[in-house]
Parts: C-alpha cells; sequence; structure tokens
C-alpha cells in the first residue's frame, strides 16, 4: 500500500485527533465560570466573521458580548476574556502534544535527509569512504540558550510528554485525565525564575531526550557506516548557556556556573547509572556479574556526591566497560555486547560533563572590568602592567597584553563587578578539574568589535587562572553590520600576533567565531543580515586558511526567520566551498527546543537532518558556488534592502510606535527568564539596548513580523520597475542560499495577518506609518509568488502551511483580545483623570495573553 502524501498524513494524524480531543477538552469543567467552553467557539466564529467584514478588535469583542452574553457586568466580561486565555493556551499545547505524537508519521524518518536515506545515496555513488572520512572529522553541535521565548513552566511540558505518549497509545482515559490536568495546571510563573533554575529546565531535555537520541544517532552511524569500528570523532555534541551566559545578566553568579556544572555532572551519572542497573539484570555470568554490580554501587555514589573525584573517574570507568566487553566477547559468545558498546559511546559523547558549559559577556563589561583591575594592580605596586598602561595606544595595550606574566591575587579587590568576572575564571578552572575539561573550555565575547577586547580576555584567564596552560578557546562574537564587515581585519591581527598564534596551535589550530543573526537582523534587516553574515563568513575563510587555522563558525540563531532560524538544514546545505563547513554549530532556544528537539523523534530525525546537511554541502560544492553575476545581485539587494530598513528604522515613529502599539514594554512583566529585557538601565526606550527577542516578539504578537520581510519586496521592486526581474529569477533558480532566504522569509509573511491592525491605518499619529509597514508587506508578498511562480505563500510546504494555519486559527481569539486590551489601554492613558485599577486589568490582560501566542508560533515570528 503506497503511503499517503504529507499533507494528507498532517490531516489524517493532526488536524483530526485535535478536532476529536479539542471537543473533549472544551467540554471540561476545570473553573468556576460555567460554559467557557460552550462559549469560546462562538467567540472565535465572531472574531472570524469579524475580521472578514474589516470590523476592528474593539468591535468584534463588543459584538460577542451584545449578541451572546449582553446580561453580563463589565467585570464579568473581563473574567470570560481571562478564561478564553487559559482556554486557547492550553488548546496550543494539547496541539503541540498531537504533532509531536504524529511526528514520525507525518516525517518520513528514513527519507531525504536521514542517515539511512544519506547511506544509501552515498553507497550507490561508491562514495562509502568518502563519508567516512567526512565523519570523521565533521561535528554538530546544538548549543542550548537560556533566552527566554518558551512560556511553558516544567509541569506543563511533562503534561506535552505524557499527553503525547497518551496520544499515540490511543488511551482515552488517560488523555481524558490528562486534559483535565492541563486545565488546572498553572502556565504562568509569578516570579522570575533565576538563572540555576533555567539550566534545571533545560537539562530535562539532556535526561529524557538528548542523552537518548545522541546515543541512536552515534550507534547507527558506528554500525552501519563504520562497519562496528570504533570512532574517534563524537560528531555531536551539546553546548549549554543557562548559568554560563552573563551579558546583560545580573543573576548569574560564578556560584550558580559551578551549581549549574555539578547539575550537569549528576545528571549524566544518574542516566549511566539507571543504563548499568539495565546491564545488570542482563549480565548475569560469571566473570562479569561482579564488575556490573561494582560499577553500579560506584556510580549511585559518585552522582549522590558528584564533587568527590575518588569515587569514579571517567577513565576508571571507560576501562571498566572496555574490560567487560572483551569479556562478553572472548568468553559469552557477545551476548549483549551490543548493549555495552551503546554505553561506552555514551561516556564517549558525554563525558563527565553532559554538555559543553559556554560562558559569554560583552566586551564593553569587560573593558570596564579590566580597566578596574589594572588601576588596582598599578595602585598596588604590581608590576605586571606598566604605570602608563591605560594612556598607551590600543595596538601598544595588545603588545603589552601579548606578553604578560604573573598571578592576580583577588583579595586586592572589592568592586562587585571585578570579582565576579574574575571569580568566574577560576571557576571555569575548578569546573575542568573537576568535570574533565570539555565540561567549561569556551568563552565567548559578545559585541566584540576589536582585537583587543580578545586580548584583554586572554590576559585575565592568564593572569587569575590558567599561568601555565591555556585551556579555555576564546570565541569572538560579531553581531553588527559593521563588526561583521571588520571581523575578518581583526582575526588577522589576532592570527599574526605570536602570543595568539601560539595559543591557537596549543589548542590545535581550530578557531570558533560567533555570528550574531539576531542582532544582525535588528541593526540591518533581514537581507543584509543573511548576505552580512554569508560574506563575513567567507572573509574570515579565506583569511584563517591563509594563516593555516581552521575556523568553526558558530551560529547564533534564534527560531524565526527573522532571527536566523526557519528552515536551518536547508541553509547549511546550500553554502557551498567559499565557507569552512567542518563543524555546525548553532544555538538553539526557547520553543524551538521543544518542537524541533522536544521528543525523541523529532530530536532525532532534525540531528540527522544537520549532520547531513553539512555532507550534501561538500557533495554539492559546485552547485553552491555562487556565480559572479548572481552575487552582484545578491549584494544590490541586499543594498537596496539594507536603505529600505535603515530608513523605516529611522522613521520618528518606529520608537514611538513599538513603545506604544505594540507588547514590548509587557515582555519584561511575563517572568519568563532571568534576563532583564533590554541592557541598559535607561527609563526611556533605547534601540541599542533592546535585546532582539522581545524586538521580534513584539512584531510577531501585532501579526506583522516586520524583522522577517521588511526591505525584501522594495529590493525585489526595484529589479521589476528596471524591465530585470530575470537576474533575480535567475539568482533564485540557481542558489540554494538564496532560494533558502526566501522560502524562510514566506514564513514569516504566512504568519502575519494585518487584519488584525488594520484599524491602526485611521488612526491619527500612527496610520501613515502603519501603512508604510503594510505595504512593504504587499509588495513583498506579491514579489515572492512571482518570484517563486507560486499562487500561495509556502506552496511547496502544504503540511507546514497547514501546521500554521491551525495554531494561527486557535490563536485568533487570543490576538483579538490582546488588541482589544491594548486599544483600551491607549484610550484609558489619555484620559485625563487615570483609572489605574482598569489599567492594571488590561495590562494583566495583555500579558497574561503573551503566553499563548509565543507558545503556538513555535519560532516566535
Amino acid at each position: 500500500m503506497s503511503t499517503p502524501p504529507k499533507l494528507t498524513r498532517f490531516k489524517q494524524n493532526v488536524l483530526s485527533k485535535y478536532q476529536i480531543y479539542n471537543s473533549i477538552f472544551m467540554t471540561l469543567p476545570f473553573d468556576a465560570i460555567s460554559k467557557t467552553g460552550v462559549l469560546l467557539p462562538l467567540f472565535h466564529e465572531t472574531c472570524k466573521k469579524g475580521f472578514e467584514n474589516g470590523d476592528n478588535p474593539t468591535t468584534i469583542v463588543d459584538t460577542f458580548f451584545k449578541k451572546y452574553q449582553a446580561r453580563r457586568s463589565h467585570e464579568s466580561q473581563i473574567n470570560l476574556l481571562f478564561r478564553f486565555i487559559q482556554y486557547i493556551e492550553r488548546q496550543v499545547v494539547l496541539f503541540d502534544a498531537i504533532e509531536d505524537a504524529a511526528f514520525p508519521i507525518v516525517n518520513n524518518m528514513d527519507g531525504i535527509g536521514t542517515l539511512r536515506s544519506l547511506k544509501e545515496s552515498v553507497v550507490s555513488e561508491h562514495n562509502a569512504e568518502m563519508l567516512q572520512k567526512y565523519l570523521e572529522e565533521f561535528k554538530v553541535r546544538i548549543v542550548l540558550t537560556a533566552h527566554p521565548t518558551q512560556f511553558y513552566p516544567g509541569s506543563v511540558l511533562g503534561i506535552i510528554t505524557d499527553l503525547s505518549a497518551a496520544i499515540k497509545n490511543n488511551d482515552l482515559l488517560l488523555i481524558n485525565d490528562l486534559l483535565a490536568q492541563l486545565g488546572k495546571t498553572p502556565f504562568f510563573k509569578h516570579k522570575k525564575p533565576t538563572p540555576y533554575d533555567e539550566a534545571v529546565s533545560l537539562i530535562w531535555y539532556l535526561e529524557n531526550v538528548f542523552y537518548h537520541s545522541f546515543g541512536t544517532i552515534f550507534d547507527y552511524i558506528q554500525q552501519n557506516i563504520f562497519d562496528d569500528k570504533p570512532v574517534k570523532n563524537d560528531i555531536i555534541n551539546i553546548g549549554f548557556w543557562p548559568g554560563g551566559d552573563r551579558d546583560g545578566n545580573p543573576f548569574v553568579t560564578p556560584e550558580i556556573t559551578k551549581q549549574v556544572a555539578k547539575r550537569l555532572k549528576q545528571t549524566v551519572l544518574k542516566n549511566y547509572y539507571r543504563d548499568v542497573r539495565k546491564l545488570r539484570r542482563k549480565l548475569t555470568f560469571k566473570d562479569v556479574e561482579d564488575k556490573i554490580t561494582s560499577l553500579e554501587h560506584r556510580l549511585y555514589n559518585a552522582f549522590v556526591d558528584a564533587d568527590s573525584k575518588s569515587i569514579i573517574q571517567l577513565d576508571e570507568f571507560v576501562s571498566e566497560l572496555k574490560d567487560i566487553k572483551n569479556i562478553l566477547n572472548k568468553e559469552h559468545q557477545s551476548l549483549y555486547e551490543k548493549d555495552v558498546i551503546s554505553l561506552i559511546n555514551k561516556t564517549h559523547l558525554f563525558g563527565f560533563h553532559f554538555a559543553n558549559l559556554d560562558i559569554r559577556q560583552d566586551s564593553r563589561a569587560h573593558d570596564k572590568v579590566f580597566t578596574a583591575m589594572v588601576d588596582r594592580l598599578i595602585e598596588s605596586g604590581s608590576a605586571i602592567f606598566p604605570k602608563d598602561y591605560n594612556t598607551l595606544s590600543p595596538e601598544k595595550q595588545v603588545e603589552v597584553l601579548s606578553k604578560v606574566e604573573g598571578s592576580v591575587d583577588l583579595g586586592l579587590f572589592e568592586d562587585e563587578e571585578v570579582l565576579k568576572t574574575l571569580n568566574t575564571i577560576k571557576a571555569i578552572k575548578e569546573i575542568q578539574d573537576n568535570n574533565g575539561e570539555s565540561a567549561a573550555n569556551r568563552y565567548i565575547i559578545s559585541n566584540n568589535q576589536t582585537t583587543l577586547n580578545v586580548m584583554q580576555l586572554y590576559a585575565m584567564l592568564k593572569l587569575v587562572a590558567f599561568q601555565d596552560k591555556l585551556t579555555v578557546d576564546i570565541g569572538p562574537l560579531f553581531e553588527t553590520i559593521t563588526d561583521l564587515e571588520n571581523a575578518h581585519l581583526v582575526m588577522e591581527e589576532l592570527y599574526t600576533n605570536p602570543a595568539y598564534k601560539a595559543h591557537l596551535k596549543f589548542r590545535g589550530n581550530k578557531q570558533t567565531i560567533m555570528l550574531g543573526f539576531s542582532d544582525g537582523t535588528k541593526d540591518g534587516g533581514y537581507l543584509m543580515a543573511n548576505w552580512a553574515i554569508f560574506k563575513a563568513k567567507e572573509r574570515l575563510t579565506k583569511v584563517s586558511r591563509k594563516y593555516d587555522v581552521t575556523v568553526i563558525f558558530f551560529d547564533g540563531r534564534g527560531g524565526p526567520p527573522a532571527r536566523g532560524g526557519g528552515k536551518t538544514h536547508q541553509f547549511y546545505a546550500s553554502l557551498g566551498p567559499t565557507i569552512e563547513d567542518k563543524e555546525v554549530q548553532l544555538t538553539i532556544q526557547g520553543q524551538t527546543i521543544s518542537s524541533n528537539f522536544g521528543t525523541l523523534d523529532s530530536s532525532q530525525y532534525n540531528l540527522e537532518q544537520l549532520i547531513s546537511s553539512g555532507i550534501y554541502n561538500r557533495m554539492n560544492e559546485k552547485n553552491n558556488l555562487l556565480s559572479e553575476a548572481n552575487t552582484t545581485v545578491m549584494d544590490d539587494l541586499a543594498k537596496i534592502s539594507l536603505k529600505t530598513y535603515m530608513d523605516f528604522k529611522g522613521h520618528p515613529m518606529f520608537i514611538p510606535y513599538l513603545e506604544r502599539m505594540s507588547t514590548l514594554k509587557y515582555y519584561a512583566k511575563t517572568n519568563i527568564g532571568s534576563r532583564p529585557s533590554k541592557r541598559g538601565k535607561s527609563d526611556a526606550l533605547v534601540f541599542s539596548d533592546l535585546r532582539a527577542i522581545p524586538f521580534v516578539g513584539s512584531w510577531s504578537q501585532l501579526k506583522q513580523n516586520v524583522p522577517g520581510f521588511f526591505g525584501v519586496g522594495t529590493a525585489l521592486k526595484h529589479y521589476e520597475d528596471n524591465d530585470e526581474f530575470d537576474k533575480v529569477k535567475k539568482l533564485y533558480n540557481e542558489s540554494s542560499f538564496f532560494k533558502t532566504l526566501i522560502e524562510n522569509s514566506m514564513m514569516s509573511l504566512s504568519k502575519s495577518f494585518f487584519d488584525l491592525t488594520k484599524y491602526m491605518a485611521e488612526d491619527e499619529e500612527f496610520g501613515e506609518f502603519w501603512k508604510i509597514i503594510y505595504q512593504e508587506y504587499e509588495t513583498t508578498k506579491r514579489l515572492l509568488l512571482k518570484l517563486t511562480g507560486y499562487k500561495i505563500l509556502m506552496e511547496n510546504e502544504p503540511s507546514g502551511k497547514a501546521s500554521i494555519e491551525v495554531r494561527e486559527s486557535i490563536v485568533l481569539p487570543l490576538l483579538t483580545i490582546q488588541q482589544y486590551a491594548l486599544k483600551k489601554l491607549q484610550e484609558l492613558q489619555k484620559e485625563k483623570v487615570k483609572d489605574e485599577a482598569q489599567i492594571q486589568i488590561f495590562e494583566k490582560i495583555v500579558t497574561r495573553s503573551l503566553f499563548g501566542n509565543i507558545n503556538a508560533s513555535r519560532n516566535s515570528a
């Protein structure tokens, strides 16, 4: 029997089940107000018809109450709106769980991009040796970040997991109970999580998902591609930011960093202990039973007391497992040998550290700390720095830092920020001593602009904890368009600096460079940010190869296309030979963790897609090479797009519009993450201080998604107006890179819904500004359809489009309520005598409605 198309599979296994289980959910009375579940479909229909008729959110809400609930008091109406919000955010969870359960049915787990498919295609072309060689050096690292784009508390994530399992098994009784549990479980946090809380939430994925999916993938590669021979390369590993990322987060302390590292070690030891317990039930033979029993006891004691190194060390653990494997092989016909090999493989992947804990701080924060440290050392009579250090030119300062020697006594300092930074460096050394070097061996400098930024950190690391052997890689992060343009010049200065060159040689001549999409998009718009990063990677690859350095690009990507997300594996498969591709490293955050990697199936599938994307890129290098003519067109499009976006960003209404017409200021009130929503301390909104997540998220809540398309339409129209549209079509047909950008931008357009805010067109103050956004949306949509030849957006991804449509339909009432509340707030703020009680109520509605809207998007825009 033939397999139905993907869209049919989606409709049968996701949409139909959602309709069935949602009807059960709507009949559950989980709050004091009766008939909420009955009234919500009526409200949904009122919203749908209202927007079709061109009504504004206020009219829609008033019409609903007038038609169906005319006797309700104002207070009762507000309560009902809150109940609707509760129901809708739980409908989103239900849909998430159903989609997760159907993942292996909707997606072909052996299809294009999976390891099985890759192996078969490579073997058929007699390229098996090439694939082995490639996998001996290629790596994928996904880095879990604490960036706050996921509103689900741990309790709700647990329900999603249990609900998915129950749906897979068609267990109606359990589904009914879980839906009732879902209805009674709070969704929002009354207080902000600590960085440690965030770490614990993400460690859940390490323990319950990645430990197993990574192991399964590595076992498959070893057994099927390397014919059961040992594989020296780990191929896949995990980076971890919660507890290490202190950029703009005053709550991440050295103590928190150490606590998180300890928790990571405890968790991986616990997972090893569980596996050894299972093995003990199987290995009941002579000469191995005592060994496995001893290991079980030692591992139990080790995870109970993770600070103690004396109980068992990694090399001892691996050595014991290898002894057991050899005995099984020689004396017991290799019975259960594969199970032991699988556990050895996991130790190869996770060590005693589980994930690589990255440290990150802003270069400006480092500069302040470094200057204060130098001043205090000079004042104390230390000879480490010359007395005139602070008056030297940056070039001379770099020269001093290259030759710096000595040790810094932390007892000299009282300044809290200086001590936090220097104690963090000490913490890195301590974590390496306890958990292994891989536990914490990378320090990212965000907002890196100069060679001096890197050398200041280099000097601090050496002086505080790593005098003899610097076992830490320094990764500069280039973010703004200007910094991206200058990045290769900074790196050439570092590559030719004798001290830094020697450090790189000691570290295997590998240099990690992080490139930030989010701030690039915020700074220069969608097309220019992507193109600027592409060009920066080309220049950085060229200069690195010139000095025999292997550059590893670490991409700071968010979930939505506006932040470098979207179809990530397609992006990596499209880069071509001018960009180094021996490793794929990218940040994964918020809903992207739960949606792309939240289950064993989705985690395995998406990891395999990332692994194969790099291989496909290498196999298709010539196809992906941009011709000179296509490069010229791409460059021109990016420049026109940049000017369009910069003019838009420079509009006098840009900041006021975000401040007063969007949900921007409400992000800080959600208690979603431990970080402040902006870097600066100013009460006024300063664009440069604004974090990318609330910036992109606010446009998403408005259903305008500006960062994912603005400027694209105008750039394409320039070619249309000059009768040169065929040049853009040629670029689209010949460049996988440009095609991926266009398709990701389509996703942003698909999630836009301008009928929601059409009322703003009549606003005296903001009407013209709204029309500028809408016009660019219409232009972009028309020309993307013309470029691709599609009749509708995302025509080539019908199941993805269908998923978006269902999610957008679920939250339509939520969006309506949010806009209704924002409009009421605007009216209340204009009153001479302000009704603070009413203002507080409507602010709470706006804040509460953020939750479901964000979670429904799964990638926030």
